[in-house]
């Protein structure tokens, strides 16, 4: 879907109707839970094994891998990887490289979670 994408182009417009698509496809994601609070009487269940710091550090980190990977792993690994992006395919490797070797070091190594 590209949502870093999108929400960059709502911080810095090229246009009032760029802007008004983007707004509508973040508002529509942000609402989502509410919609389904409405139909189902209760909000969706999350459980994120992790404490505020880390979910935050982990925010500042995707953003900085972001900017200098071209995109975010969905915009990548959806998006790219369908139109036979080299590129994409790639960065899409790197990205899961990566999380198996995080998860392994946080799990196995420093017994985290």
């Amino acid at each position: 879907m590209g949502a870093t994408d999108v929400l960059a182009g709502l911080v810095v417009p090229d246009s009032k109707s760029d802007f008004a698509w983007r707004f509508a496809i973040l508002f529509g994601m942000m609402t989502g839970p509410l919609v389904v609070m409405l139909v189902t009487g209760s909000f969706p269940t999350l459980q994120v094994p992790g404490s505020s710091v880390i979910l935050a550090l982990g925010g500042i980190i995707v953003g900085f891998g972001v900017t200098f990977g071209g995109g975010c792993t969905s915009g990548q690994g959806v998006c790219g990887m369908a139109r036979l992006s080299s590129r994409s395919l790639v960065a899409t490797i790197t990205f899961m490289i990566a999380t198996a070797a995080t998860v392994y070091v946080l799990r196995h190594v420093l017994g985290v979670y």
